[in-house]
This record gives C-alpha cells, sequence and structure tokens, in this order.
C-alpha cells in the first residue's frame, strides 16, 4: 500500500507545484499595475511630518500624491509599458516563489498529519497551520529572493531609465556588490514574510474551516470538504487582505531596503 501510494503523493506535489506557479504567473501579470503604482508610493522620499516639511533640502515635494494622480503620470510618461515594468523577474520570481511555498507546505501538512490527503490537512490546529506556512514562505522567499530584488528595482525606477532591462540590472549589482548584492535587503524580507506567510495561510484555513461549519449549520452538508469554490475564494480574498494589511509596515522597511 506504501509503495501504492508513494506514486500518488509525488504526482499530487508535481500537480501543487504546477498549479502554484501557473497561477502565481496569472496572477503577478493580471496585478503588475497595481504593485508598480505600490512600489513607486513606497520607495519614494516624501515629507511624513512637520518638520520634514520645512526642510525642503531633504525632502521635496513627492512625485505620486494619490492613486489616479500615479497612474495618469505613469501613463503620460511611460506609456502603458510602464505598468508593467518589472513583470519579467516578477514572474521568474513568482513561478518558483508559488511552486516552492505550496510544494513544502504540502510536505509539512503531510509530514504533521500523517497522511498526504488534503481532507485530512483540515485537522491540523491553527498553531500548525501557522508554522507551516511561515516555514514554506521562508524557503520559497531565499529561493526565488535574486528575482525579487530586480522586480523591486526596475519596478521603481521611472523615466530616465537607470536599468533597460533585467540584464543590465543583474550585470550592474554583480559587478558593484558582488552575488551578495542579489540579496540586499533578504534579512528584512524574511522579517516580513514570516508572519505574513503564517498569517495567510493560518488564516486561510481558519476561514475555510469556519465556512465548511457554516456549510453544515446552514445546509447539512456532513461531507469534509464541502466549502464550494466562490467560498474558497472569499476565503482566500479575505486571508490575503488581512495578512497583507498587517504586515504592510514590513513590506514598506523591505524595499527601502532592496
Amino acid at each position: 500500500a506504501g509503495a501504492a501510494e508513494e506514486p500518488s503523493q509525488t504526482r499530487r506535489a508535481l500537480v501543487d507545484t504546477a498549479a502554484g506557479a501557473i497561477s502565481g504567473g496569472i496572477s503577478r501579470t493580471v496585478t503588475s499595475p497595481l504593485d508598480v503604482i505600490k512600489i513607486r508610493f513606497q520607495v519614494q522620499l516624501e515629507p511624513t511630518a512637520k518638520w520634514g516639511v520645512l526642510r525642503r533640502d531633504v525632502y521635496g515635494p513627492s512625485k505620486y500624491t494619490g492613486l489616479m494622480q500615479a497612474t495618469k503620470d505613469i501613463l503620460r510618461e511611460e506609456g502603458l509599458p510602464g505598468f508593467w515594468r518589472g513583470n519579467v523577474p516578477a514572474l521568474f520570481m513568482y513561478m518558483p516563489y508559488t511552486a516552492i511555498q505550496f510544494t513544502v507546505l504540502h510536505k509539512l501538512k503531510t509530514f504533521a498529519s500523517g497522511s498526504s490527503r488534503t481532507e485530512d490537512h483540515l485537522h491540523l490546529s491553527p498553531y500548525l497551520s501557522y508554522v507551516s506556512g511561515a516555514i514554506a514562505g521562508s524557503a520559497a522567499t531565499v529561493g526565488s529572493y535574486p528575482f525579487d530584488l530586480l522586480r523591486t528595482i526596475l519596478a521603481s525606477q521611472g523615466e530616465p531609465k537607470v536599468y533597460p532591462n533585467m540584464r543590465s540590472a543583474l550585470v550592474d549589482i554583480v559587478q558593484t556588490r558582488g552575488v551578495r548584492g542579489l540579496y540586499a535587503g533578504l534579512t528584512p524580507t524574511l522579517v516580513e514574510i514570516i508572519p505574513y506567510a503564517g498569517l495567510q495561510f493560518g488564516s486561510y484555513d481558519t476561514f475555510k474551516r469556519s465556512m465548511m461549519s457554516w456549510n453544515r449549520y446552514r445546509y447539512g452538508i456532513e461531507e469534509d470538504d464541502s466549502a464550494s469554490s466562490f467560498q474558497l475564494f472569499l476565503c482566500g480574498f479575505a486571508a490575503g487582505t488581512f495578512s497583507k494589511a498587517a504586515c504592510h509596515p514590513l513590506d514598506v522597511v523591505k524595499k527601502r531596503f532592496q
């Protein structure tokens, strides 16, 4: 039985890896314009207090002051391609990131529950879900970090460009700072990703269990995996929003380091 289950586990791991990579690539491309705008806001120097407003020698006026204004400026100065600036390294980052993340997460939950069946993973304690998510997120971050750095550098530059493409940025960083330069900001990134990934997957499992309990109470559904695709979408939306909002200050710090 064990020998028969091993190919099934391997196949499941491959499916999770492929699904994670494809979904990561699609979501990254669709949301790239908002991500570019977010990075521009995060890395621009701007006065945030009265003394900063008075010291014009240190802080100039903010280039981007609002979502619509930033959208119009980027469109006018850089055209539509400006909203997808840094998308190539972002794809190189997100595809291995999500693949590693979901694979490690599945392996950890399989180890903790003693079963590779997703239904059995629902019975894990919330604490284990948070810890598994944090470990999986950390592993994925280390495995894909250079592309995250390149994505931030390319997305944050306006006109005129400092680097015309990913290759020029990569060569310049390696020549000036060595290979270690590709991991600049890794420590604050891990400080951010540990609580973020833990909250994301831990809260997702919590929301999913609550949704299934509601279904059993409201509709009398007794099956373990009774949440609809739309309900799972809502759980993912809520978990992502909650974890992003909670960890956003750490994301700003990470971008400044990068």
